[in-house]
């Protein structure tokens, strides 16, 4: 059970995290996708081409809801679809040359904000123990 410090610690650091977080989308330049929208890009850039049930499996939501997320993606340009492989019955959705050109621009956009704010809001010192507690922070995450 942990010691009171330690319980402190955490609820702080989860609610720093996802301050950070909500930061970053916030200075997406394509901060108008859906939460939902920005996962299943994400994750069909890291895995590759999969199924609406693949992703919804993956995602934990029903295949209908991923329907509609994967739809509305299709229709925007930013993943297409192909027949899948093995199983003329179903096809499988990619990522487009402009999909990924768009999670360039975001991944870019949140890496910009966050130097330029650690380069005028920190000094020297304070980016060397910003440095430290990534690093804890990853082990934190070592299982």
């Amino acid at each position: 059970m942990p010691e009171k410090d330690q319980e402190r610690l955490a609820i702080d650091l989860r609610a720093t995290v996802s301050q950070l977080m909500r930061q970053l989308r916030a200075t997406s330049p394509r901060a108008e996708l859906t939460a939902s929208q920005r996962s299943a890009i994400s994750r069909i850039e890291t895995e590759g081409p999969a199924t609406i049930a693949a992703l919804a499996r993956a995602e934990l939501v029903r295949p209908q809801s991923m329907r509609l997320t994967v739809g509305a993606l299709e229709e925007r340009g930013i993943l297409s679809r192909s027949p899948h492989p093995t199983d003329g019955r179903q096809v499988v959705f990619s990522l487009t040359d402009e999909g990924r050109r768009m999670l360039d621009d975001i991944r870019q956009a949140k890496q910009n904000w966050l130097a330029v704010a650690i380069a005028e809001r920190l000094t020297p010192e304070e980016q060397r123990t910003l440095e430290a507690a990534a690093g804890l922070i990853r082990r934190l995450m070592q299982e």
